[in-house]
């Protein structure tokens, strides 16, 4: 039933993980004009790996933004980074609850 939940799911997984990069290259591009070389942000794609490290959680802090614009933007893509977890597990648990009612018909 899992399988074919994820399989239902694909299209919707793919749109997710297209706007989730989208998101990340974006982001990343923006903090490296803000914070520049001069506070760690040496490359854009430098900047994309912070940028990843931050929507995932895993905050390794080698890469801190120093200026306040860069802690704002920092601040909003940890709480897009916290709505992203939930996004694919309604995804899949909607067309896991179709296909079981759809069982029991």
């Amino acid at each position: 039933m899992l399988s074919d939940a994820l399989v239902a799911s694909r299209y919707k997984i793919v749109v997710f993980l297209s706007v989730v990069l989208s998101t990340t290259v974006f982001i990343g591009a923006i903090m490296f004009v803000i914070e520049g070389p001069e506070n760690g942000f040496t490359s854009i794609p430098r900047a994309i790996y912070w940028a990843i490290v931050t929507m995932t959680t895993v905050g390794y802090g080698d890469i801190p933004p120093s200026t306040v614009f860069g802690q704002a933007l920092s601040a909003f893509l940890m709480i897009i980074g916290y709505a992203i977890i939930a996004v694919p597990t309604g995804i899949v648990s909607t067309n896991l609850a179709t296909k079981k009612s759809q069982d029991n018909s």
